[in-house]
């Protein structure tokens, strides 16, 4: 099927950026007293946006984070992207291809703005992403699995829900298109498919994504 508007998550999807972040997240929050390991920060917060993780670690611990976490955490976070932060393989071919055979698309992500752009910089996507086809849950408030990020995006873009597809790696993500009516395909590189339930197929490389977008 051709799409009217093809939007891609941003971490894991686009930019390779859920190792680095959840390790670090995962030692944050076990430095503050909270013990997380590596396997349960993806478990639990891949996907989310950040007041999620508040939300979740009061719920079970029964203490808020510091005010001050996630400016903490997203210095620890950046500073590693300018290190070591690398494109997902294959991504930036197909928002080429997009881009050249005319196809609208756009990122939706949990993470900032600051995050996105700091990760498209280092990655080179910028030069594919200009700041009006790039959305936040901080534009809407609700992140992940609340559909409200891709309803927002998809008219923003002038689409409506049912002619996008979402490109997903997160079972949050998955939930929120399919909330939203999207299609959504699920990217199975860092998430096996059996947890991106409601999909509407699964792919494990980018080189795969051409052909099912239609182009």
């Amino acid at each position: 099927m051709r799409y009217d508007l093809v939007i891609f998550d941003n971490d894991g999807v686009l930019v390779d950026s859920e190792p680095i972040s959840n390790t670090l997240l995962a030692a944050y929050l076990t430095e503050l007293g909270h013990p997380t390991t590596y396997e349960e920060s993806v478990r639990d917060y891949m996907g989310s946006a950040m007041h999620r993780i508040h939300d979740l670690v009061e719920e079970r611990g029964g203490q808020r984070l510091p005010a001050d976490f996630d400016e903490t955490f997203h210095a620890r976070v950046f500073a590693a992207f300018q290190e070591r932060l690398e494109g997902v393989p294959g991504a930036g071919n197909v928002v080429e291809l997009l881009a050249r055979s005319g196809v609208p698309y756009c990122v939706a992500s949990s993470g900032s703005h600051e995050r996105i752009r700091v990760g498209h910089r280092k990655t080179g996507l910028d030069a594919w992403f200009r700041d009006e086809i790039v959305f936040s849950a901080e534009d809407v408030g609700r992140g992940k699995p609340a559909p409200d990020l891709f309803l927002h995006a998809a008219a923003r873009m002038g689409v409506e829900p049912q002619r996008c597809v979402v490109v997903e790696d997160s079972a949050l993500g998955v939930r929120a298109a399919v909330a939203a009516g999207m299609d959504v395909y699920g990217f199975t590189a860092m998430t096996p498919a059996e947890k991106l339930a409601g999909v509407t197929g699964h792919f494990g490389a980018m080189d795969e994504l051409p052909a099912i977008l239609g182009l």
